[in-house]
């Protein structure tokens, strides 16, 4: 399942990026997601990981970890998300002083006995994600 969610928000680059660069403001935009804590030590960075807890589509424990780091236009994570594993980039770009373009992209692989499930779930997870995304927005457009 591969798919992309874009959007323009009302703030500057840096401070989007800055906002996502703290995977531990994830549960204030993700409904999904009840806690996450960096498990690794030191700055965010390429390597960095982290733990959270799921409540949503069941509870789970997941482990991640940035794969890209490049302020304030790319950060990216591979790990457990729910029952998949996967990837999710963001790419930001600056339209003017005050707007900028977020590109989400998510990649997530089933295990056996689930993908003929996850290939019907693809657009409900994709319009799920769109909501965050949403949430995302309205906290940014109104610090």
């Amino acid at each position: 399942m591969r798919f992309d969610n874009a959007l323009t928000i009302n703030a500057p680059v840096s401070e989007v990026f800055a906002y996502l660069a703290r995977p531990e403001n994830l549960p204030r935009w993700n409904y999904a997601l009840d806690h996450t804590e960096q498990s690794s030590p030191g700055p965010i960075g390429v390597g960095s990981t982290y733990h959270q807890t799921r409540t949503l589509p069941r509870p789970a424990e997941e482990h991640f970890r940035i794969t890209e780091y490049d302020p304030p236009n790319l950060l990216a994570a591979e790990g457990d998300f729910g029952p998949l594993t996967g990837t999710t980039t963001y790419r930001l770009t600056l339209l003017d002083q005050r707007t900028t373009r977020l590109v989400n992209t998510v990649h997530l692989t089933a295990p056996g006995a689930l993908k003929p499930i996850a290939a019907i779930a693809g657009p409900r997870v994709k319009h799920a994600v769109a909501k965050n995304l949403d949430v995302l927005k309205n906290i940014l457009e109104t610090r």
